[in-house]
């Protein structure tokens, strides 16, 4: 049996002072996978898509990682592994209850962008944050949804739909972090929208169906 075939049935979890840890590995999802990605593509040793899905490829890339920085390469990332990648053990658990925050951006998500990939997903999240973070919009992610005439979902209803698992995931994604529209504020779909003011915006990155602009 090929090495990395081995890797998929190592146990879920180690013993750290004496407490049970979890840790990111051969098959797991979520945030702390994200990260591990993230940081790992923009390295040079991860050149798959930021799915916080911890496959093959990712497993790999853990590998190469491990053994140009002295660890076991093994394809698990434990507390070492973690540290070297600059990411505390267990600092974002997964399959955890989603927050208020967390449900309502996915609701929107779900609105606007349940047909899009799941990168076009969170890129979507990821605008909804950028602006809570802009001087130019509300402080708060209710404020920014709910800002009148901000998101046709919430005028058409869309947004009060239950949302899809992939959008509860790509909303935890985006709030940790991920931002595929590179600091975007404003998206459209060009098939759908006339505004002449929303056309006139600098394009920053197309993903799907949506072009993400300034």
């Amino acid at each position: 049996m090929k090495k990395t075939c081995i890797l998929f049935t190592i146990a879920a979890s180690l013993f750290v002072n004496g407490s049970c840890v979890a840790l990111s590995k051969p098959g797991s999802t979520g945030s702390e996978v994200t990260k591990i990605q993230t940081r790992l593509k923009s390295w040079g040793y991860y050149t798959g898509t930021v799915d916080g899905i911890y496959g093959r490829g990712t497993t790999k890339a853990v590998m190469h990682f491990q053994a140009n920085n002295s660890l076991t390469p093994d394809g698990i990332c434990g507390p070492l592994t973690l540290s070297k990648i600059g990411l505390a053990a267990g600092s974002t658990p997964t399959n955890t209850n989603t927050s208020s925050n967390q449900q309502l951006l996915a609701k929107l998500i779900n609105g606007e962008a349940r047909g899009e990939s799941y990168t076009g997903q969170v890129a979507v999240g990821a605008v909804v944050l950028n602006r809570v973070r802009s001087s130019s919009f509300p402080n708060t992610i209710a404020g920014v949804i709910y800002q009148p005439g901000a998101f046709d979902a919430v005028s058409d209803g869309q947004v009060n739909l239950q949302p899809s698992a992939s959008c509860v995931k790509a909303a935890g994604d985006a709030l940790n972090g991920w931002d595929p529209a590179s600091g975007a504020l404003y998206y459209y779909n060009p098939a759908k929208t006339t505004n002449k003011w929303m056309l006139s915006r600098t394009v920053i990155t197309v993903i799907g169906d949506h072009r993400f602009c300034k």
